[in-house]
């Protein structure tokens, strides 16, 4: 059995698995340390579930004083997860290119060339 008919990957040149790599990597702008979100994030999430636990214990602690028709709609509530709709997100990662675009845009504004010297410190040794 022969696949002559399959494509060969071309290989691509170094300029092309830049521009892939500025479309497909993401970088973390949640806005603190990297190194701190690895904590943050799940301790943020953990905490959004106690908080929502501990409401649905407290409806269920006055479920037994209250009439059938209420206790069936905080039964139903419990029961559909309605608190948990809309709850904490982490904001989603940026695309590195449109991360580059900001970064070289700050630098702009702040007066710095793209290697990070001022733009009027050019010395000639």
């Amino acid at each position: 059995m022969q696949f002559s008919n399959m494509d060969e990957k071309r290989p691509r040149t170094p300029q092309e698995k830049k521009s892939l790599s500025y479309a497909n990597d993401c970088r973390n702008t949640y806005g603190e340390n990297d190194k701190a979100s690895r904590k943050a994030i799940p301790a943020r999430k953990a905490g959004e579930s106690r908080k929502i636990r501990r409401k649905a214990n407290q409806a269920l602690n006055v479920v037994h004083r209250l009439d059938d028709e209420s206790a069936g709609v905080i039964e139903s509530s419990l029961r559909q997860d309605i608190e948990r709709v809309g709850g904490w997100k982490k904001s989603p990662d940026v695309p590195h290119a449109d991360f580059m675009q900001d970064q070289a845009r700050r630098r702009s504004w702040r007066g710095l060339t793209p290697n990070r010297g001022n733009a009027d410190d050019t010395e000639v040794s």
